[in-house]
């Protein structure tokens, strides 16, 4: 459970207008092969849960400092998530903040767009 000063620093972050998608969304920008990075902010030993098809891994503890690696076009559109969605969110605020015009968060992270994907028996 996240605690109160956590959930009222992402609601001041969501406030700040940094932009949120559900996975929906993606799957739509998937689809109609839109252009966009695709970033999984989570820790690597969180990754054997699996990633979304297209995403590359960028810790969140290393996101500012790499992001150059992936991507030096701040107009290039970046989707990152993280298992739930509130690393995520930070990590588009922060890259807003470095000049990044199109960082967006997914809703709810791996974990809602894992629920969402049809099951194989």
């Amino acid at each position: 459970m996240l605690v109160a000063e956590f959930k009222q620093l992402l609601e001041e972050v969501r406030r700040e207008g940094v932009e949120e998608i559900n996975f929906l969304d993606l799957k739509e920008m998937q689809e109609e092969g839109e252009d966009f990075l695709l970033i999984d902010v989570r820790e690597p030993q969180e990754l054997t849960a699996g990633m979304i098809p297209g995403a590359v891994s960028l810790p969140r503890g290393m996101l500012e400092l790499d992001i150059d690696k992936l991507t030096t076009d701040k107009d290039k559109q970046i989707v990152l998530y993280c298992a739930g969605g509130g690393r995520s969110l930070l990590s588009a605020y922060m890259l807003g903040r470095m000049g990044f015009r199109n960082a967006i968060s997914l809703i709810g992270g791996y974990e809602q767009w894992s629920k969402s994907q049809p099951r194989t028996q």
